[in-house]
């Protein structure tokens, strides 16, 4: 199933049933007015979700046709947005620039930090930033929605609980962030709003590519319509997406709509590019001492696109460009 959002003058959009080829789409309304709404009683609604689902699928002239402009994220904002850093290769070489070892404990103890959900940015919205200076970066991630999980949940339980998974780019202001980190009380300024996929879906459409809590697919990235990175999701993710809500819910319970990620997608294998310019430009220093790589500026773009085996898209494409906060 594929659900999203539409913009709306309510905060939290209006649910609608979007068909597999992503081209067209049926309002929800009539079943549940929004995702958050839908997500508490998700039982009670998941089967005439389906069968909307299904009967847009089997029909072509049933719908709308789709203009991914008119969306909002998924979840145009959610109770809480926690992100993993699971991907140990992009960890190891931030720390390695730095001269500083990991440790030991980042192979078993997820990174997880708790960031705004209060205001998502839908995927055709311009990233609005107040200075280039800042340092304006793109990562790409991917992420799931989840139903209620009770404090102290087992891997084998968090599972369960997943209901949704979107792609991501979790916007860095980088030259904000060491001197916020160095306060010892995480990020604030350094993370603007998240924007994510045009539609979530549930695990069941993407086949045999959900193994094992993860997504084994490529996740793509264009930068300025150059080919940036397509690192695989599934490969040398450290801890599953089971893992992670687990580790989430280690001393409080999670409400229906957390959404938790995946982190910076990043491989061992350096070919296969970066997720994100910090990991780019760390690559740099580490091989000639000197990043070269600028971070972005005022109309740069970022196309974030994850496709199955056929090469259909799955997701939808985050589609981005940078610009001046309007106040």
């Amino acid at each position: 199933m594929k659900l999203a959002s539409l913009k709306s003058k309510e905060r939290d959009g209006i649910l609608i049933v979007v068909d597999r080829s992503l081209t067209r789409y049926r309002s929800a309304e009539s079943i549940v007015p929004t995702m958050q709404q839908a997500l508490e009683n998700w039982e009670a609604y998941e089967p005439r979700l389906q069968l909307m689902y299904d009967e847009l699928n089997r029909d072509n002239n049933q719908g709308n046709l789709l203009d991914v402009s008119a969306l909002a994220s998924p979840l145009p904002r959610a109770y809480q947005w926690l992100d993993g850093s699971a991907y140990l290769s992009h960890v190891e070489r931030v720390r390695k620039a730095r001269g500083v070892e990991m440790p030991p404990s980042f192979l078993t103890d997820p990174l997880m930090y708790q960031g705004g959900s209060d205001i998502f940015i839908g995927p055709r919205d311009n990233i609005e930033v107040n200075s280039e200076e800042d340092g304006i970066d793109f990562e790409s991630e991917v992420a799931v929605i989840i139903g209620d999980v009770a404090q102290g949940v087992s891997v084998k339980d968090a599972e369960k609980a997943i209901r949704f998974l979107m792609i991501v780019n979790d916007v860095s202001l980088r030259n904000l962030i060491p001197g916020e980190l160095s306060k010892g009380f995480g990020f604030l300024h350094g993370k603007p709003p998240t924007a994510f996929s045009p539609v979530a879906v549930t695990p069941d459409e993407l086949g045999e590519a959900w193994k094992n809590c993860k997504v084994h697919l490529p996740l793509i990235s264009q930068y300025n319509s150059e080919i940036f990175g397509e690192p695989d999701a599934g490969v040398d993710m450290q801890f599953s997406f089971a893992e992670l809500i687990a580790h989430a819910a280690k001393t409080r319970p999670l409400t229906a709509g957390t959404i938790i990620g995946s982190g910076t997608v990043s491989n061992q294998d350096r070919n296969k590019g970066c997720s994100c310019l910090a990991e780019k430009r760390v690559l740099e220093i580490i091989d000639n001492g000197k990043a070269k790589t600028p971070f972005m500026r005022f109309g740069d773009t970022i196309h974030i696109e994850m496709k199955n085996e056929a090469g259909q898209s799955i997701f939808g494409s985050i589609d981005q460009q940078v610009s001046i906060c309007k106040r």
